[in-house]
């Protein structure tokens, strides 16, 4: 699959659902939003192989 990620586009293996490929991005959770298919969706989202991936950074400010 294709993710997307700070400006750029990297291929990752079949991993079963959002949560794991955080995990295996080494991402934290609670600092991206995560868009599949143009839907924002939960960390416990099933993934297929060909899903289009966006991991856009929370920012916030004071």
């Amino acid at each position: 699959m294709i993710v997307e990620i700070d400006g750029k586009t990297i291929a990752v293996e079949k991993v079963p659902n959002v949560m794991r490929l955080m995990e295996k991005l080494s991402i934290n959770k609670e600092a991206y939003l995560v868009i599949v298919n143009d839907r924002l969706v939960t960390e416990d989202y099933r993934l297929n192989k060909d899903d289009s991936v966006k991991l856009i950074k929370v920012v916030s400010g004071g």
